[in-house]
Order: structure tokens, then sequence, then C-alpha cells
């Protein structure tokens, strides 16, 4: 196997304090120099790469279209190269622009995690180039250096956040993503997100493999649904106290053990509805987790705002309502003549609010005579 370097003509340009090379080459090329990131977890279940598995359809639509007579694909994939990736200037331009030569080492040796380009956007186009029938087909590209992976994520989502991302990916990255990189709709999720991860992954979490992320498949309570309830309660419940809207960073640890007791105590309370999928248990569904989020945030408020309630003390709060709860059988009684059968509720606004206010009606009737003997004695 030969190692060699390709050499293109590129234009530079600086935006800001990077610099960006546009340049043309063979799309039958790219793999000899640059690969896609695959988001995975290793052993730690530390996060690692950023890119969805390949979207097979996809490719072969635009590999059909490349084997066809007159094919045109004018948008540039975007890589990322690490430091082994030069630019040498010929000459230069106006608008802070100049020419030159991207030169690129190949070793045809190298396995692919080894290889100095990555591709940020545009690994459907040219897989379906790699996989295509034809003998060449040259591409632009737009790319810029940075050995940082942390970088190569905060790209892609960008590059990628208008577009028909799936979220879960998104919202799975975001956590390893620099804040100050981020839109601000996107920033207001990340947080929330770092949290979840923790919840997922942590081995004192309750929650552990239990949320369905791009990286745990195997959970059954959707990613989406924590993120709600934990946004919520960051935004007006019992984490707003640990967390600074200003800075979008919180006391981490606080949170997550004020969750983690928490849904240990929905756990102990609701053993036969937390070991199932949404299917079979409402406590799982988008609508359970919504409702009992906002009864937590009210648990914790009226326990005392000052400290952190232990498990066995959620446990007992919500021990006052549990036979009253129907999240695998019964029939739910929001009030008179209105009933609906533990699995008519759906995660719609409508069926969450109605959960909602009855746990938080049910837990305050339950608790308001504990008060009273209270200020009683």
């Amino acid at each position: 196997m030969a190692k060699y370097e390709i050499r293109v003509p590129a234009l530079a340009v600086r935006q800001g304090e990077r610099r960006l090379y546009s340049f043309a080459v063979d799309g039958k090329k790219l793999p000899l120099f640059a690969t896609v990131s695959r988001i995975h977890r290793d052993e730690d279940q530390q996060l690692g790469g950023y890119q969805r598995p390949e979207a097979l359809a996809h490719i072969a639509a635009i590999k059909r279209y490349l084997e066809s007579s007159d094919p045109v694909l004018p948008n540039a994939l975007v890589i990322a190269f690490d430091e082994r990736v030069k630019f040498e200037e010929t000459g230069s331009s106006e608008a802070g622009a100049c020419f030159g030569e991207v030169v690129i080492p190949v070793d045809e040796e190298l396995p692919d995690e080894e290889k100095p380009g990555w591709i940020v956007d545009g690994q459907q186009r040219s897989a379906a180039i790699r996989e295509a029938r034809i003998e060449d087909f040259p591409v632009f590209v737009t790319a810029f250096v940075t050995d940082s992976v942390a970088e190569q994520r905060s790209q892609f989502i960008l590059v990628n956040s208008t577009k028909p991302l799936p979220k879960g990916l998104i919202y799975e990255l975001l956590p390893s993503t620099p804040a100050g990189d981020l839109p601000v709709a996107l920033l207001r999720r990340r947080y929330p997100a770092l949290l979840l991860e923790r919840l997922n992954f942590d081995e004192d979490s309750p929650l552990q493999f239990r949320i369905r992320t791009p990286t745990a498949a195997e959970g059954t309570i959707k990613d989406n649904s924590i993120l709600k309830m934990l946004s919520a309660s960051i935004e007006d419940g019992a984490l707003y106290r640990y967390f600074d809207s200003e800075t979008g960073e919180g006391d981490t640890e606080s949170m997550l053990t004020l969750v983690k007791n928490y849904w240990e105590a929905v756990a102990t309370c609701f053993p036969d509805a937390w070991d199932q999928p949404p299917r079979k248990s409402r406590l799982a569904h988008g609508a359970g987790i919504a409702a009992l989020g906002s009864l937590m945030d009210e648990i914790a408020y009226t326990l005392g705002e000052e400290r952190i309630p232990s498990s066995e003390e959620f446990a007992t709060e919500l021990g006052l309502i549990a036979d009253e709860c129907h999240w695998t059988k019964g029939t739910w009684k929001f009030g008179p003549g209105e009933t609906c059968t533990w699995n008519e509720l759906q995660n719609t606004p409508g069926d969450i609010l109605r959960l909602t206010d009855h746990l938080l009606n049910l837990y305050r009737a339950a608790r308001q005579p504990v008060g009273l003997e209270r200020e009683a004695a």
C-alpha cells in the first residue's frame, strides 16, 4: 500500500479566527483521506463520534441519480481536517482570500479512524459516489482544520440544524458541544440534555439505560419526554434554584441528586408500572413522565426548598396517592363524570394537563390533613 500526497488548488477565506478552504476533488478519492465519525458510546459510556447511521434508501436514490445521464451535485461537502493537512499559499486576492494548494497526506494502510479528514456534512452523498458505477465525479468541498472533536460536533449541529436531522441525535451531542458555539434555541436544550446523559448512564441512576437515545436504543422511555420534564423543572420548578439562567450552567450534582432520589421513589412506589414499556404502562409514557415531573416539583416544594428530599421521603409522599394511580390497569377518575381508562391517556397537551392536574390535586388533598395536624401539634 502506498503513501503519497493529494494536492488540490484551493481558495482560503478567513472568517474571524478561522480559515476555510474551498476546493474540488474527485469524490471517488474521498475514502482515501476522509471518513465518517459514527456516534457511539465506549465501554465507559462516554460519547464518541457524531454522525447518524447511513440512510440506505437516501444513498440508493442519490446513486441512481449519479448513474443517470446528466447528474449535478452543486452543494459542497464539509470536511474537518486535522493538523496533518496543510495549505500552501501561492497568491492573494481581495476580501481576505488567498490562493494556494491544500496538501492532504494519504496512507492507504490507515484504518478509517486514523485518517486526517472527517466528513461533517455530506456523508450520504459521499457514500453514493463511492457506490455508484461511475469512474469519477468531482465535488466541491469546504474544509477547516481542527483537532477538536467538540468543534467538529459544533459544526455538524450548526450545518444540520435547519435540516430534518433527528432531534435525538442533536440532543445527545449537545452536552459535549461548547455552549458558546450554539444558537439560543439549542443552548436552552443543552443543560437538560447534559442531565439526561448523566441520568441515562450514571450507575446510581434509577433511569440508567431506560432512556432511548441514538446510542441507547434499548431504552423504553423517549428522550424527549425526559428532556421536557427536566426543562420544565429548570424553568419553573424544583431545579430552578440550582440553575443560573445568565450563564446557562447550574449545580449539576444537586440537580441530579434531587431527580435521582425522586425517580428512585417512583420505582419503589410503582414497581410493576416502572418495569413496563410505555405501551403497557402510562408511567413510562410521555404523559406519565410529564405529570410525575410536575409532582416532583410540588413534593420538593412542600418538603422545603432549602434541602433535597431523600428517596425515602419522596416515597412516603408518593405513597399518599399511590392507590389512586392507574398506570397499567383500571380507570382514572378525573372528576364527576370524567373518567379515562389507563391506556386511553395519550401524549397530548390536553391529556398531560388533565393527568398533571389530577395528580397535583390528589396530592394536595392527601397532604392537607397532614399539614393541619402538624400545625396543631
